[in-house]
């Protein structure tokens, strides 16, 4: 394991703290607080970020950047959820 995906690694680790208390909050207020215009690019530059590492072996900072990318998918499906719910209601 090389420094530069340890240094990675922590940072993702970081990121993923930093965003689950808006994954949890988006499923217990049933919203979906983040924009399209914000959460889709961020979802795919994690995934061209992730194949990126991969390319390095950077092993542990692909799996910690797809974990990233999963908490941003789940704020998209939330959006959509959520969104689709209200203008059913």
């Amino acid at each position: 394991m090389v420094w530069q995906d340890i240094v990675i690694s922590v940072v993702s680790v970081i990121f993923c703290f930093a965003l689950l208390p808006q994954v949890v909050e988006g499923f217990k207020i049933k919203k979906g607080a983040i924009s399209y215009g914000t959460s889709i690019p961020i979802f795919l530059g994690l995934l061209a970020i992730g194949y990126t590492y991969y390319t390095l072996s950077l092993h542990l900072s692909v799996a910690l950047t797809l974990i990233q990318a999963v908490f941003w998918l789940i704020l998209i499906v939330q959006r959509d959820v959520f969104s689709f719910h209200k203008r059913k209601t």
